[in-house]
């Protein structure tokens, strides 16, 4: 929705549970966090909306994850769940690879972090790709609304990479 400062001018939503934090840009913001899951060809498979304050790993949770057996979701560190990882492998046979932390209990060899690295690299840009395409501002008179208009944008980012 709009930066911190910003934060009363926003009629929309009123909670402290929107503001977030993105560690990348190292800034605050007001409102809605998108969790997105693509095709290694940058087509998104399924996207939920959660309020700013969540984490990666709720977004995680929150994915319904219809995936046929034998997927691999690549996520960042901040998907370092190990239950969820191994739930995901024993009940519907779906392989979390998550970049792994420095000194963390599951280290992963140079080569598969070298793949996982490079292959998270391309889902990274996806949301940045799909935001290009936002204009400045979007006008919404209610909170669904603003939430279609975003589903609209994801939509229409999923029928130009998958058919154009």
């Amino acid at each position: 929705m709009c930066d911190n400062i910003r934060i009363f001018n926003v009629k929309l939503i009123e909670s402290e549970k929107y503001r977030g934090y993105i560690a990348s840009k190292k800034r605050y913001f007001y409102g809605v966090r998108v969790q997105l899951l693509t095709t290694k060809t940058r087509i998104p498979v399924e996207f939920v909306f959660l309020p700013g304050s969540a984490n990666d790993v709720r977004g995680l949770n929150a994915l319904p994850l219809n995936l046929p057996p034998g997927s691999e979701i690549y996520g960042d560190a901040a998907y370092t769940d190990y239950t969820i990882e191994d739930d995901l492998e024993h009940t519907s046979q779906i392989s979390l690879k998550v970049m792994r932390k420095q000194k963390s209990k599951r280290p992963d060899p140079p080569w598969i972090q070298y793949i996982k690295q490079h292959t998270r690299h391309y889902i990274e840009t996806v949301f940045s790709s799909i935001t290009s395409d936002f204009p400045k501002s979007i006008h919404a008179v209610t909170y669904q609304g603003f939430l279609l208009k975003v589903q609209a944008f994801i939509f229409a980012f999923t029928l130009q990479e998958a058919f154009i």
